[in-house]
């Protein structure tokens, strides 16, 4: 579904990816993981043109995207990120129907999707005509995915989506988005900073640093058999967090 072959980008002398290959299966998720300027947000923008590479090809259902106009591949993919990005003027229903009335649809059938749209990611339909300023932060997040949703895409990508969500709603976003991408049949590659997030959505996860993909693999192969010590590191940062929190819980009040 998604063939990343040699991507590289810089920034004048500064190397933000280099050689970056990998395939996404259909249905799949990948995550990519790593710390900071690690290079895993311009790979994902790559993708999508957002950023275009210096070196490299990217195909989806084996078009190479450099021979599509880039507003063309962009309506095609869905785009979630972390600032969500929701348009403050507009309604929920306006901010979700954009993708929408960008390709023509006409009214009536806007308002049947947009409708379908909100109960697939479960929000009342009373929300519909509120503005983005009047919603919790879960809401707002929901909104950003039904936009990406609306003109129903095969491939998603996502950057940081629940980063800045309390443990609470990012859990049930995590779950509500995992349930929901499995049942669609999305393809998607999404970026996290969170291991722990990494493990519990992706059916795989590739390693990211100083602009490379340093390993990629499911994550009970990862686990087997890490690339070296850094990754070591990088899984076991849940598992350490994890015994603490148990430790804590056991521990005599």
């Amino acid at each position: 579904m998604i063939e990343v072959t040699g991507l590289a980008r810089r920034y004048g002398a500064a190397v933000a990816v280099a050689d970056v290959s990998f395939r996404v299966a259909p249905g799949e998720l990948l995550a990519l993981v790593g710390g900071s300027g690690s290079g895993k947000t311009t790979t994902l923008k790559m993708i999508n043109r957002l950023v275009e590479p210096d070196a490299g090809r990217v195909a989806i259902e084996g078009r190479d995207t450099a021979t599509l106009e880039p507003h063309a591949l962009r309506r095609s993919i869905g785009y979630v990120f972390q600032g969500v990005g929701l348009f403050p003027h507009l309604t929920v229903a306006e901010n979700v129907s954009v993708p929408l009335r960008l390709v023509g649809w006409s009214r009536e059938r806007i308002q049947a999707r947009v409708s379908e749209l909100l109960e697939l990611v479960e929000l009342d339909r009373p929300l519909a005509t509120r503005f983005p300023a009047e919603l919790s932060g879960g809401q707002q997040q929901r909104v950003g995915v039904a936009r990406a949703l609306a003109a129903s895409p095969r491939v998603m990508l996502l950057d940081e989506p629940f980063g800045a969500l309390d443990p609470l709603t990012r859990d049930r976003l995590q779950r509500s988005f995992d349930e929901l991408r499995r049942r669609l049949g999305l393809t998607a590659v999404f970026v996290t900073h969170d291991v722990a997030e990494a493990l519990v959505l992706a059916d795989r996860i590739g390693v990211m640093r100083a602009g490379r993909l340093v390993q990629i693999g499911t994550p009970a192969a990862i686990a087997r058999e890490p690339a070296d010590d850094d990754v070591v590191r990088l899984l076991d940062t849940p598992r350490r967090q994890a015994r603490l929190v148990a430790a804590r819980f056991e521990a005599p009040s």
